[in-house]
């Protein structure tokens, strides 16, 4: 039998924000768009991502390492021990990546 539990969350969310190399510029839009409700929870980024929402944008991020070198671990690390409540994750569309069955 499923236990439920009730967890609370603070009202200032811990949020990653995670783009392919191909998609940065629509989470840059996104985060441009809703950057009056992001500025008020603690932003966090892998890597260039980072660097451009900050540099952009002038939020406060707090950068993980790039991709290559452990960044995606490093988010998941931070979701396994609650330190992330959300992702927000912009990928590419399934329809372009092609697929080889062998």
């Amino acid at each position: 039998m499923l236990s439920r539990r009730l967890l609370l969350m603070n009202p200032r969310k811990r949020i990653a924000l995670i783009a392919h190399d191909n998609r940065k510029h629509d989470l840059l839009d996104w985060v441009r768009c809703n950057r009056g409700g992001l500025m008020h929870h603690d932003l966090f980024a892998i890597g260039t991502t980072g660097s451009i929402l900050s540099a952009e944008l002038g939020l406060d991020i707090t950068t993980f390492a790039s991709e290559p070198f452990g960044g995606d671990q490093q988010v998941g690390a931070a979701i396994v021990e609650a330190q992330i409540d959300f992702v927000v994750f912009s990928r590419i569309r399934s329809s372009s990546i092609r697929m080889t069955w062998m």
